[in-house]
Formats: structure tokens, C-alpha cells, sequence
């Protein structure tokens, strides 16, 4: 890691392909600290803000812009059930994970939170961990074990349906489906700029004979229009994802959380930095943040900063990309 003034973390750049996606003189600005686990972030444009989840502290902390570097954090809500992951619907309003009530909720414009879904038929969530919405305003998420199984991240609990899994809600219908099943312990995910790919990160960092272990992001095509069929053949109206496949293996640590940019680059957490990788899986460029990184998010005015969310702290680094899931916001 090389430092400007002895603080400020300078990007690596690992392929001259790395070096577009930087203005001159970039660096890893610190802009507050105070968190115990920091996770989740997202910008709100119309706040100027950034909120995340202190997930052990059971709080969401917030930073605003206004208050600039080093201007410190403040306490936007507290008492939330735990809560991790979290975006923006199409109409502003935040969707989060909830922990502690194993489910997936949303905030309304009033301030007020309800739960959207809790249950995979009678069987509740594991604790939902990470989400996304698609263009079509469908709820995706993750669900693996760590808020019933890490005590400080939830309550202790059994899952009730036997594994991990990553589902789709539509919440116009309430329809709620599996889509994908092969990941042992779902976590981060993400779409390509034009939601033909689904990028999923496996943090159970599970031994596999004879290749160590291994901590991925996989990779799964998404197929929409695809209808039809009758009796056990029939295929579930919606998106059908499938053809799962290792995208790329960190080496840091685990792809906890992370975003892709409108070029289809995904940044990710991996251990204590962030690594860009291009959409073929080649490293682009690479930050040291110095704390263990959960995960990231773009905002800003023009959607070009990367905000980091890493243990104690909050960071922000100015970039020439824009994250992808702000096309339609």
C-alpha cells in the first residue's frame, strides 16, 4: 500500500484497464469512524447521504455529505432487528435485510418500516443478508445462516427449510420463488448492467479436496420471457436463471458484499481491500483500506463515488465508473 500523506490509501492499479476507471490523484478518503461491524450501504440522492448497518450495535449509522470528509457519523436509527444489507427501490424507498426478524422489509417515504416477506412457505428465513431490484422492481436476496448463527449479528435460531438459497419477490404479486440453489452459503450479489448475469458470492470459505478453500463469486445466466409447459415440466413464469459458474476467487479474504459499474466491472470487499475485477474476470485495480471490508456501494452526485463500508469505519473513493444498479433510480 502506498500513501500520499502517510494515510490516504492509493489505488493499485493491476491492468491499464484499471487505470480508466480512476480520476488523477485518487485516493481512499476516510469519512468517519464509530461502527462495530459496518455493512450495507447505500446513497440516498435525495438526502445526499450514505446510510449503513452497524450490524453488532443493532443501529444504522449515516453519513452526509454535507458534513464532508472526516465529518464523522451520526446515528440514523437504532434498535432495527439487525439489519444488514440494504438498496433502493424504483420509488426511493429503502429495502433492507433484517437479521433479527429473518426477513426482508421496506421503508416508507412516512418513515415507517413493514416486513415485505418473512417465510418461505411455513418455514421461516434463515436471516435474509444481502438484496437487490431488478428494473422490473423484483426483490432479490440472500439467505444465509449468519443472524441465527453468529450471536452478536441476530438471534440464535435453526433453518427451518434445511439449507441456503437465494429468492425472487415480486412484491406487486407477492409471488415469491427459489432461484438460485448451488451456493453454499449465498451472500453478496449483483446484476450486469443489462440483468442477463447474476453474480452471487459464497462466503462459507468451505475446504474442496485437493484445492484448499475456496472463497467465490459465481456467475449465473438470467433468462426472461421463458413461459410454458404443463405438469411437473412446467417452468415458473419470470426470470429462470441457470449455467452457474465460478466467476473468480479472491484471495484476501471473502467477496462479502460488492456492486457492479455500468461497464460490467464488479468491485468487490476482499479482506482488508477492494478489488476490481473486469467483466472477463481479469483484475483490474486494487485498494488497501486497512480494515476488513463487508461491502460497498456507488453514489455521489453523479454516481461516480464508491462508498466502503469496512469494520469501524466508512470510506469513499472517487472513481470515473457508475454503479450500474443507479441506471434507473
Amino acid at each position: 500500500m502506498t500513501s500520499t500523506s502517510g494515510r490516504e490509501p492509493v489505488p493499485e492499479v493491476l491492468d491499464p484497464r484499471g487505470a480508466a476507471l480512476l480520476p488523477a490523484g485518487a485516493v481512499l478518503e476516510h469519512l468517519g469512524s464509530g461502527s462495530t461491524w459496518a455493512e450495507g450501504p447505500v446513497w440516498l440522492p435525495a438526502e445526499r447521504a450514505v446510510v449503513f448497518s452497524d450490524i453488532p450495535g443493532d443501529r444504522v449509522l449515516r453519513w452526509d455529505e454535507s458534513s464532508g470528509a472526516g465529518g464523522g457519523l451520526t446515528v440514523h436509527r437504532d434498535g432495527v432487528e439487525f439489519t444488514n444489507g440494504r438498496t433502493l427501490d424504483h420509488r426511493g424507498r429503502v429495502v433492507a435485510c433484517s437479521h433479527g426478524r429473518r426477513a426482508i422489509e421496506r421503508t416508507e417515504a412516512d418513515g415507517t418500516t413493514h416486513v415485505l416477506v418473512d417465510r418461505f412457505g411455513d418455514k421461516r428465513f434463515n436471516s435474509p443478508n444481502d438484496v437487490v431490484v431488478a428494473s422490473d422492481g423484483a426483490v432479490w436476496f440472500t439467505d444465509p445462516p449468519y443472524g441465527i448463527s453468529v450471536e452478536v449479528e441476530g438471534h440464535e435460531g435453526s433453518r427451518e427449510y434445511g439449507d441456503n438459497f437465494v429468492f425472487r419477490l415480486d412484491p406487486a404479486t407477492g409471488e415469491l420463488r427459489v432461484v438460485v440453489t448451488d451456493v453454499e452459503e449465498p451472500n453478496g450479489l449483483a446484476f450486469s448492467p443489462d440483468e442477463s448475469l447474476l453474480y452471487v458470492a459464497d462466503t462459507s470459505a468451505a475446504p474442496t479436496p485437493g484445492n484448499g478453500t475456496h472463497r467465490l463469486i459465481r456467475v449465473y445466466d438470467v433468462l426472461t420471457g421463458v413461459r410454458g409447459g404443463r405438469g411437473p415440466q412446467a417452468v415458473p413464469s419470470g426470470p429462470v436463471v441457470k449455467n452457474g459458474r465460478v466467476f473468480v476467487e479472491v484471495d484476501r479474504g471473502l467477496a462479502d458484499g460488492f456492486r457492479v459499474d455500468t461497464g460490467g466491472n464488479v468491485w468487490t470487499s476482499n479482506g482488508d481491500a477492494v478489488t476490481v475485477f473486469a467483466p472477463d474476470g481479469t483484475r483490474l485495480l486494487e485498494v488497501v483500506v486497512g480494515e476488513v471490508v463487508a461491502n460497498v456501494c456507488f453514489g455521489g452526485a453523479d454516481g461516480t463515488d464508491l462508498f466502503v463500508a469496512a469494520s469501524t469505519s466508512l470510506y469513499r473513493l472517487r472513481t470515473t465508473a457508475v454503479g450500474a444498479d443507479l441506471k434507473w433510480r
